[in-house]
């Protein structure tokens, strides 16, 4: 499988703008700029980007896991929180809010730790990545 995206930028660093248009065209040239990356500007940016895949793919990879087994959460929600530091990306934070009928919390522990280690975008990211899990009722 492979997927594409394209980036188009003009003019400077930071007075420049961009857009990005995704292969399904979810993102339809959809604005970046300085200010949206840096600043609170209107737009997208590539640290939203990353934080929205890693958190997509760690969830999905998450429901395979606990549908391996034995279970079917109700529901499964993440946000993702990535930290650019100097330059790079020094961390990826994701705090689950899960509602798993029937699973133990020892089950529920282990299969999240699979999911953050073995999900594709965390194999593919070079930075800490941290996970905060709270299993409801």
């Amino acid at each position: 499988m492979k997927r594409n995206a394209t980036a188009v930028w003009n003019g400077s660093g930071k007075e420049g703008k961009g857009h990005l248009t995704t292969q399904s065209t979810i993102l339809d040239k959809t604005q970046y700029s300085y200010t949206s990356r840096f600043e609170e500007g209107p737009g997208t940016n590539p640290e939203e980007l990353i934080a929205a895949a890693h958190a997509g793919c760690f969830t999905m990879k998450l429901s395979f896991v606990l549908g391996a087994a034995g279970f079917t959460p109700d529901s499964l929600e993440t946000k993702c929180i990535i930290t650019l530091e100097d330059g790079s990306l020094t961390e990826s934070h994701l705090v689950l809010k899960a509602k798993v009928p029937g699973v133990s919390q020892e089950v529920f522990d282990a299969s999240v730790k699979e999911a953050e280690l073995n999900c594709p975008i965390s194999k593919s990211i070079n930075s800490k990545i941290s996970v905060e899990s709270t299993l409801e009722n």
